[in-house]
């Protein structure tokens, strides 16, 4: 009876422990942790998640129950590190939140705003469509697999126990925001130089034709001009973001 009452002691608190992480990880996971995925489905998925992995992480865990104070703090530390790795993942997908507000002014139609699902709040039409098509090919493509494979071995990163590195977390978290704002502006750059060319023009011909009401004319064909682009360019836009979060999940969960 005591072998089985400190079983279930142990157990329990590897899975709470492990449950921590994982869940908070997949709460922040682009695709399962958005607003319009259900929160029990949600719950299900991190509690399957974490009953696989218990017995794989369970020689990182504490041997002996801490005390409860020590407890408490591995808690935390658990939480910020799960919180820490959704939140870089999530961080990776605003390069198409970026791609899209600067599509949408190049194209005149920054004003109108709809909900965009996966920030739970207001966003540009292109942003929207953007991440929406990511989010479809990171789990057509698997990419999600790393992920999950990364949190497993997060523990080798983030080992249980040791307070994280605050300084080289901010100095990473950092560098992913840089990264994904550069890679939001590269993948619109095609609009941004089709869009300044194209008031070249209309400059011109209002310097020629003073009478002719230019805006009246280039309202319309921005939006076109933007449209026939977009059709043009945004496979190749989706592979080279996709090309990025692949690269950036790779850097942040190897640590090379």
């Amino acid at each position: 009876m005591g072998l089985l009452t400190t079983f279930i002691e142990t157990g329990v608190f590897a899975f709470m422990l492990t449950f921590t992480r994982v869940g908070t990880a997949l709460f922040l996971m682009p695709g399962i942790g958005d607003t319009y995925t259900p929160v029990r489905v949600r719950l299900y998925m991190a509690l399957g998640l974490t009953l696989v992995l218990s017995p794989i992480v369970s020689g990182y865990l504490p041997e002996t129950i801490p005390s409860n104070l020590l407890m408490f703090n591995l808690i935390i530390a658990e939480f910020v590190i799960g919180a820490f790795i959704g939140m870089f993942s999530r961080i990776l997908m605003m390069a198409l939140d970026t791609a899209g507000m600067a599509i949408s002014m190049q194209a005149g139609l920054s004003n109108a705003q709809i909900f965009n699902p996966a920030f739970a709040s207001q966003g540009s039409i292109f942003g929207a469509f953007l991440i929406i098509s990511g989010m479809m090919l990171i789990f057509a493509t698997d990419l999600h697999h790393l992920f999950l494979l990364g949190i497993m071995h997060s523990y080798e990163t983030f080992p249980i126990g040791e307070i994280p590195d605050k300084g080289g977390m901010a100095q990473l978290v950092s560098h992913a925001v840089s990264s994904s704002f550069s890679t939001g502006i590269q993948m619109a750059a095609p609009f941004i130089v089709i869009t300044t060319l194209l008031y070249i023009g209309m400059g011109v011909l209002a310097r020629l034709m003073p009478q002719i009401q230019v805006f009246m004319l280039a309202i319309p064909a921005q939006i076109t001009i933007a449209f026939l682009v977009m059709a043009l360019t945004i496979s190749t836009g989706l592979m080279f973001w996709l090309s990025f979060y692949e690269d950036g999940m790779y850097f942040f969960f190897s640590g090379k």
